[in-house]
């Protein structure tokens, strides 16, 4: 299975998509900081850059990227699901 999306830190909530994802395609992701890899099923289809969540969010939970908080779910967000800002509030300017 060809990787199609990064994780940076085994900590992380979301990978990146390294290219399109499609809503129901079974794919692979590589953690860069220990070159693990963990696959699951999109939920939804994902465009190049955007992030795939990794695991359930309950609304109000931090995301967590590059080992970091840089947002809060502003909803539920679902494993293999498109995050993005319909459903995470960055926290950039908080």
């Amino acid at each position: 299975m060809v990787s199609k999306f990064l994780i940076h830190a085994e900590a992380d909530f979301v990978g990146v998509a390294t290219e399109d994802i499609s809503k129901g395609e079974k794919v692979e992701g590589v953690y860069m900081d220990t070159l693990g890899k963990l696959q699951l099923e999109a939920r939804d289809n994902i465009p190049l850059g955007h992030k795939i969540a990794l695991r359930e969010m309950p609304k109000g939970e931090k995301v967590i990227e590059y080992g970091e908080p840089i947002g809060e779910a502003i909803q539920p967000v679902s494993k293999g699901e498109h995050v993005h800002v319909h459903n995470i509030r960055s926290m950039r300017w908080q």
